[in-house]
């Protein structure tokens, strides 16, 4: 596998910030979807 291009390595927190912003997204959606009915 090649993970010398990804993105978040070079970074310190790189991976808590992607951890984060897919907790963010699925929150959000979650909400999104409970507000109309969805679930």
């Amino acid at each position: 596998m090649n993970f010398d291009d990804m993105p978040e390595l070079g970074w310190t927190f790189g991976y808590p910030f992607a951890i984060g912003l897919m907790a963010v997204v699925c929150v959000s959606l979650y909400f999104i979807f409970k507000r109309r009915d969805w679930l």
